[in-house]
């Protein structure tokens, strides 16, 4: 289905399973879509939305540029919510869709009942750091508009995704082509104005932040291991869980072993 937000139309796909009193919202990460959850969509109990976040997915066109925001994109959140009469969500975000469950949780924690953050950082706490961050992502945005295809080929020999190489070529073949066939305009912009450089440092926030949070993260993927420890110690309501055998996008790499871990109780 569209849901028009502001004149943008999301495409939503809304899956009812046994228990329509639970809500889940998943968001998806960098050059993702709603179909990066197929495989784990099914295993949730009652009413599971996923999106194609802005500028991603089967939208074609390009997108306002301030619009990739983060505040944007979190009040775009709330405008779904709101149209479809969901409160009590369980949000689900990885990596870059993890980097909004947690800004739309801050923001709107009393729509929030449970939060899981997967391969998620809380962003770059100094400035210096986050200046570093946007010089890499401007180049990188260049380079994705000069040539997308070898943007995403050198980004999947990225070591962060390393253990995607062992996945079947069906996968391989799904998520490569889920990236190529992105807007690369959108990609670039996303990378500008939703990129960790010039997000908000949620850092300082995460000791006031009470919501049920479960920080999950692949065993393998050695730096959010690091992040997710952090991030669990200053959250005041939160665990940690480890999905054996994966990396990066362990939901991806390792479905049936991330449901094994997923505290999906009420």
């Amino acid at each position: 289905m569209i849901i028009d937000v502001n004149n943008y139309p999301y495409q939503a796909y809304l899956t009812k399973n046994n228990d329509e009193n639970q809500k889940w919202l998943l968001l998806h990460g960098f050059m993702g879509s709603h179909c990066d959850f197929n495989h784990i969509i099914d295993h949730l109990p009652g009413q599971v939305l996923t999106l194609d976040l802005l500028g991603f997915g089967g939208h074609t066109t390009s997108v306002e540029v301030t619009r990739f925001e983060m505040a944007h994109q979190i009040q775009d959140l709330a405008i779904i919510l709101n149209q479809l009469h969901w409160k009590n969500i369980n949000l689900l975000g990885y990596s870059m869709g993890g980097r909004l469950a947690l800004g739309f949780t801050k923001v709107h924690s009393e729509l929030v009942k449970r939060l899981y953050l997967e391969s998620t950082t809380a962003g770059l706490k100094t400035a210096q750091e986050r200046h570093e961050r946007r010089v890499s992502d401007y180049k990188k945005a260049e380079k994705i508009q000069q040539n997308f295809e070898t943007f995403v080929t050198d980004w999947e020999q990225m070591p962060l995704f390393a253990t995607q190489q062992h996945v079947s070529p069906e996968q391989k073949k799904f998520m490569h082509q889920q990236r190529i066939n992105q807007n690369p305009i959108n990609v670039a912009n996303s990378l500008r104005y939703m990129g960790s450089g010039v997000q908000p440092n949620y850092w300082p926030c995460l000791q006031s932040l009470h919501t049920p949070t479960q920080v999950i993260v692949g065993e393998q993927d050695i730096k959010f291991n690091l992040i997710a420890e952090e991030m669990t110690n200053l959250l005041p309501n939160a665990k940690i869980s480890i999905v054996p055998n994966a990396g990066h996008n362990a939901h991806f790499e390792q479905p049936a072993a991330f449901i094994e871990v997923l505290d999906v109780s009420n």
